[in-house]
């Protein structure tokens, strides 16, 4: 699963979002606003930018479309290899 810690007036967390859903990449989307705790988790590690994408063992700031892309073709390949066909 990816996960999305982004604020409400971030055009680059409503960038990554968008692109996430276009790829169909489901994701889960944390309001570092509404959850003040997960915001001090990510300055601790040096997160300064938004959003923070964590996919797997994979994490970055800010809009990423080629990471985006990268996520997407994952998953696919993982759908064709679990069920020996695609199945997108």
């Amino acid at each position: 699963m990816v996960t999305v810690y982004g604020k409400a007036d971030c055009p680059q967390c409503a960038a990554t979002r968008r692109t996430l859903e276009i790829k169909d990449v489901p994701y889960e989307y944390v309001d570092v606003d509404l959850d003040p705790a997960a915001a001090d988790v990510l300055r601790s590690r040096g997160f300064h930018q938004m959003p923070v994408v964590v996919a797997g063992t994979t994490v970055w700031s800010g809009f990423r479309p080629d990471l985006i892309v990268g996520e997407s073709r994952r998953r696919e390949a993982d759908n064709v290899s679990k069920d020996g066909v695609n199945s997108v």
